[in-house]
């Protein structure tokens, strides 16, 4: 398997199985979910102590969600897991665009990033297996789009970022290789990111550095973000598989 490639099988076992409704997947999604949500509401009010306790415990949630998973997806989450946290030390440590509640990267936002992403694919595949990635993706682009109508004309921040965050977003969902994905991170990362805001895990700026545009907290189309990064993870999987396939024993 190219693990450059999202791993979405088509044959009659696999979609029966995926159709079952407390299939691993679904269960990768469910654990997921409910494991950010805790964690994001355990963290509120600890200190640094608790945020390194929470990262131990998402690590270890993330470790044996893979289990059973592919070579090729276990290196993509390796990878998403790698670009994700260099590019929270630029975007919040030196650009600021948003701040954490104690000015550090929590020890939980980078296996974070991979439990989010694995739940992307198993939410995927699950998409692709009942042959609704047509209106999964129409249902995303139509959320997306009223969210950024809200946010540029009656939020009390002006989503400017937001509006073409979107763009980004729809891009990956029109001309993506793996539109399955994109659209189950819409979902996903767009409760992750209301839910940390409102719970004041983390803050966005109110203006981008250099640029001075407005910016919603969170930007309505952030899900473009979280593309980038899928698609990255995407990118560098093979690279990443190599490297690891020379620092095995022979």
């Amino acid at each position: 398997m190219n693990p450059g490639r999202l791993p979405l099988r088509h044959d009659a076992a696999i979609i029966r199985r995926l159709r079952w409704p407390w299939s691993r997947d679904a269960v990768i999604v469910a654990v997921a979910v409910g494991w950010i949500a805790l964690g994001l509401a355990l963290e509120q009010t600890g200190g640094i102590g608790l945020q390194r306790a929470i990262g131990a415990a998402t690590w270890i949630v993330l470790f044996g969600l893979l289990r059973g998973e592919s070579t090729g997806v276990r290196t993509q989450v390796i990878a998403l897991v790698a670009v994700a946290t260099f590019a929270e030390c630029v975007a919040s440590l030196v650009l600021g665009l948003y701040i954490y509640r104690l000015d550090n990267i929590p020890a939980f936002v980078p296996p974070g990033h991979g439990v989010v992403y694995l739940a992307a694919v198993a939410l995927g595949r699950r998409i692709r297996a009942h042959r609704e990635v047509r209106r999964a993706a129409l249902a995303a682009l139509m959320l997306g789009g009223l969210w950024v109508l809200w946010s540029m004309t009656l939020s009390a921040r002006p989503d400017a970022i937001g509006a073409l965050l979107f763009v980004l977003f729809a891009g990956y969902i029109v001309a993506g290789r793996a539109p399955e994905l994109y659209t189950a991170a819409f979902f996903l990362t767009g409760c992750l990111e209301i839910l940390g805001t409102a719970l004041g895990n983390w803050t966005w700026a109110p203006t981008t550095p250099l640029v001075f545009a407005s910016m919603g907290n969170p930007p309505s189309g952030v899900a473009g973000a979280y593309c980038l990064l899928d698609a990255a993870a995407l990118l560098t999987a093979p690279a990443a598989s190599r490297l690891l396939s020379r620092l095995r024993p022979a």
